[in-house]
């Protein structure tokens, strides 16, 4: 198993990030970011765990300059998840992360229609991913993880933040 950077110096993780997010201030006026709810016939929703902060999170990532939102969110599952879109995903919201910046946004979608491509290995980004019942979260499911999934599943009614 890989041992996390977060797990070794919190102190480290928390500094890297804010780094990369004075960064991102200067060379993107705004953030935009996708996670996708990928959903089997189970439903069992598929979540990562990264190596550098803690909890179980959706897949997704940052959306390049340049880039759609749907190819963003197809180039994370596929690099996170080994997971490649095979139908139309539905937005679900767009969501303010002020936790993150005064600029942030995710954009999240459901994925119903897909294929796994592959199994996914842990690697230097993600330590663990796979498909959990949504009656068993894995312990350590972050909060914003618990509401998107409470307001897809349940009907609890949809947020304005991250």
């Amino acid at each position: 198993m890989i041992e996390s950077l977060s797990a070794r110096s919190p102190r480290i993780s928390r500094t890297v990030g804010r780094a990369l997010h004075v960064y991102w201030r200067f060379a993107r006026g705004l953030t935009m970011g996708v996670r996708g709810v990928v959903l089997d016939e189970e439903d069992r929703v598929f979540l990562i765990r990264h190596t550098y902060v803690p909890g179980w999170h959706l897949p997704g990532g940052g959306v390049e300059a340049g880039e759609t939102a749907l190819a963003a969110l197809g180039r994370e599952l596929v690099a996170e998840g080994r997971i490649e879109i095979a139908g139309a995903p539905v937005l679900h919201g767009v969501f303010f992360n002020r936790r993150v910046s005064r600029r942030d946004h995710v954009l999240v979608y459901v994925v119903r229609d897909f294929r796994v491509i592959g199994a996914k290995a842990p690697d230097r980004e993600i330590a663990e991913a796979g498909f959990h019942a949504l009656s068993q979260l894995p312990e350590g499911t972050t909060a914003p993880t618990r509401r998107r999934l409470a307001e897809i599943v349940t009907g609890a009614p949809v947020g304005a933040t991250w």
